[in-house]
């Protein structure tokens, strides 16, 4: 019986293919290109921060350094979007967001690359995003410490943050964490910020059934993500996707620190966003929920110059000043 020809199963945006005989293929170019605008008021640089996986993380800091006397930096994690499939910190929509975010923030910006799925799925992601932090720690005690990171930055002062799959890592982090962060001593995380964070269910939710074909991030792809970066056999009820779902660990008595959840009105993620915030409010948690009208999903990040991602950089500005001295 002869076998049947070889053929593409599963395409994400054309970065990811996946062949009917297992086999992958991933593009070296990102899915969208777009110029990089670089000013040169920010620098930056990579570090590997895993050897054995070879896993990089690129820091960006102001130019300037704070005046003599005045406080250090505070230090901004921010996880790419991908679905946990694809993405890099050097796609140029992450660098420019990046760049975007250490100047108007005046922050350091720490971008950690992270294993993909569907060669490693979860909760490899987490794992690494959490080592990620590990790597901070130990600068914050280092004998020989980089004074490129040292000299400007504040450990006492970090914000935690991602986009889509990195909002996910972000909740991830909040929990594994807890009020206070005591894990990461010297280092304090003072509050946390989902950008369309990307939460998922078995049972569809308003936003994800009307979210047009057409849109940036259409329900074929969300659940094209969830194929291929959960364990094998799961679904998207699994307690990595759906923090309320039947087997997830309830979060009424986890002590988080403050939290920042951002959507768009027009991301078919909203309506779990919008959930997520409220059933936390309702626990007592200290959680915003900002929602942007008529934006897509990953607006910030795909034009970081916008009137709309303006008032989102002010929003996150104000949300770390009312949270650096808790």
């Amino acid at each position: 019986m002869a076998s049947s020809p070889l053929h593409e199963v599963e395409n994400c945006r054309n970065t990811l293919r996946v062949f009917s005989d297992g086999s992958i293929v991933r593009s070296t170019q990102p899915s969208f290109s777009v110029p990089i605008h670089d000013d040169g008021t920010v620098l930056w640089k990579d570090v590997e921060f895993n050897t054995s996986h070879h896993l990089s993380l690129r820091l960006y800091k102001p130019i300037s350094p704070p005046a003599p006397g005045a406080p250090k930096f505070p230090i901004f994690y921010y996880f790419h979007g991908g679905g946990f499939c694809i993405g890099s910190r050097t796609w140029p929509n992450c660098q420019n967001y990046c760049l975007h975010l250490a100047r108007e923030l005046q922050a350091v910006v720490v971008a950690p690359d992270y294993r993909l799925a569907p060669e490693n799925r979860l909760p490899a992601a987490l794992h690494d995003s959490f080592e990620a932090l590990k790597w901070l720690q130990a600068q914050a005690v280092a004998e020989e410490m980089d004074v490129w990171l040292t000299d400007v930055a504040d450990f006492g002062r970090v914000f935690i943050s991602g986009d889509s799959a990195g909002g996910s890592i972000a909740h991830y982090l909040a929990v594994r964490l807890g009020a206070g962060s005591p894990e990461l001593e010297p280092i304090r995380a003072r509050g946390y910020v989902y950008l369309a964070p990307f939460f998922g269910g078995t049972v569809r939710t308003k936003s994800e059934e009307t979210c047009p074909q057409d849109a940036f991030f259409p329900l074929e792809l969300n659940d094209r993500f969830w194929r291929l970066s959960l364990p094998e056999g799961e679904n998207a009820d699994h307690p990595i996707s759906n923090p309320f779902g039947s087997a997830s660990p309830s979060l009424e008595r986890v002590e988080l620190d403050p939290i920042l959840v951002v959507v768009g009105s027009a991301d078919l993620l909203r309506d779990r966003a919008e959930e997520y915030a409220l059933k936390l409010q309702g626990w007592g948690k200290r959680v915003q929920f900002a929602e942007f009208a008529e934006q897509q999903h990953g607006f910030f990040t795909i034009n970081p110059f916008s009137p709309m991602s303006n008032v989102l950089m002010r929003l996150i500005k104000r949300f770390m000043a009312e949270n650096s001295d808790q």
